[in-house]
């Protein structure tokens, strides 16, 4: 089954184009389309939606919001976020709401492509500049923040450890299912305990608590990097 997907900018012209980059990928199929935030939670409701590639900056209701009300829905689309800028907070902010992935709108469209089909399979991709940023703020406020951090991951047990350490790794489900010799069911009943017993919302968050924990030291840029 193609993974539905919903295109979300208030520029016309982005949107259209973001809307016909799928033609090349029979894997990707766009079921909607929105040109703000208030429309896109419309449009989630009436169309069951896979991914949505998300602008930041829009009216009536920006990016930021749009993924929270989104991650409310009884069936939340994992969201990309797309944007011209790379502010600080757009940086933090998005995998904060709850954004599975953060692209610039200058990458290459294969690149988005390929963005789609790897946080469709539960993982997290972030642009390389703006990992940096994310992973800069959060080592600048390790000193206050790792003991935390530390902490919860001891709450672990050690096959969650294991999966966690995968999963910072940016390997997917299925990778991470090959190499642990699990059912990707079991993965995701892992994960599942693991955002829980952590305290965040996502993968990308995941992956950085556990850097913070130095239970990693030099995770990959991109998370959830190939599939």
């Amino acid at each position: 089954m193609p993974i539905r997907t919903m295109v979300v900018d208030d520029d016309a012209l982005v949107r259209s184009a973001l809307t016909d980059l799928p033609a090349t990928d029979p894997g990707i199929e766009v079921v909607a389309q929105a040109a703000d935030g208030l429309q896109a939670v419309a449009q989630a409701t009436a169309h069951r939606v896979d991914v949505a590639l998300m602008d930041v900056r829009m009216p009536r209701l920006d990016g930021i919001e749009t993924i929270a009300r989104l991650r409310g829905l009884p069936h939340a689309p994992r969201v990309i976020t797309l944007t011209t800028f790379d502010p600080y907070a757009y940086v933090y902010e998005s995998p904060a709401a709850g954004a599975d992935g953060f692209l610039l709108k200058d990458v290459d469209p294969a690149e988005i492509l390929r963005a789609v089909h790897v946080v469709a399979a539960g993982s997290a991709l972030l642009h390389p500049s703006a990992a940096r940023r994310l992973i800069d703020r959060f080592q600048h406020t390790a000193r206050t923040g790792s003991g935390v951090e530390r902490e919860r991951v001891d709450r672990l047990t050690p096959r969650e450890r294991e999966v966690l350490v995968l999963l910072a790794e940016g390997a997917t489900n299925a990778e991470i299912a090959g190499r642990l010799g699990m059912s990707e069911s079991t993965v995701k009943a892992h994960v599942s305990r693991i955002l829980t017993t952590l305290g965040v919302g996502n993968r990308v968050r995941a992956a950085l608590a556990a850097r913070d924990a130095a239970l990693i030291r030099d995770a990959r840029p991109v998370l959830g990097d190939g599939e």
